[in-house]
């Protein structure tokens, strides 16, 4: 079994208080759907963790390669779109992690990345 990253891209800003989706029902719906994948990873044995991250408005970073760290706000990167959310699945191969990706693209209507790690610490 190999340890997958599944990342969720999605805008870094929107316009509404729905977090880009077209309503609240739509966002109600998405979110009963990603818990319902969720609880199926889970069943399956694929579940290792996962999480929604607030907006890139909300990071800090951090700099500490100097002698005193420098922190600022806001993302690392100027982008149009950033991870909005994550799972680590531990997979047989890449084949059934894309297709779980697939699965999940779905359920959050988001576009997922799909990398597999390099060790584990």
């Amino acid at each position: 079994m190999t340890h997958y990253l599944m990342s969720v891209v999605g805008p870094v800003e929107y316009d509404d208080e729905f977090f880009g989706y077209g309503s609240k029902e739509e966002m109600e719906q998405s979110f009963a759907e990603t818990g319902a994948f969720n609880d199926q990873l889970k069943a399956d044995g694929y579940w290792v963790f996962a999480g929604g991250l607030q907006s890139p408005a909300n990071a800090t970073v951090v700099d500490g390669q100097g002698a005193t760290p420098v922190v600022t706000d806001g993302p690392y990167l100027e982008t149009k779109e950033a991870m909005a959310g994550f799972w680590v699945i531990d997979a047989p191969d890449l084949d059934v992690a894309i297709k779980l990706a697939a699965a999940a693209s779905k359920a959050c209507r988001g576009k997922v990345e799909v990398r597999p790690f390099d060790g584990l610490a």
